[in-house]
């Protein structure tokens, strides 16, 4: 049996109801004609989507890019200081 397909915006309508106006899955299911199950899965997505948006998991993520971006940098300094021995080394051999 396939489910309905709902729009993005009624979920979005459905999901706040829920998360930002305080109301029961029960309730909103029933207020808005959607079985309890189908809200309660869009209600578990958008806190799985929002608990990446707290202050400890942007201060993770960029403490992680931080990371990336020095060991970035030690690799372009070797490489550099690789290149400016090679550019010594045909300099001598003219």
């Amino acid at each position: 049996m396939a489910g309905k397909n709902y729009s993005e915006e009624f979920k979005s309508e459905v999901v706040k109801a829920v998360l930002d106006e305080q109301l029961t899955i029960g309730q909103a299911a029933k207020d808005f004609g959607v079985s309890r199950e189908t809200v309660r899965n869009w209600v578990t997505k958008e806190k799985r989507r929002r608990s990446g948006n707290t202050e400890q998991a942007r201060d993770a993520a960029e403490r992680a890019r931080i990371r990336e971006m020095e060991r970035r940098i030690v690799e372009l300094e070797q490489e550099n200081a690789f290149l400016k021995k090679c550019a010594a080394f045909f300099a001598r051999e003219q």
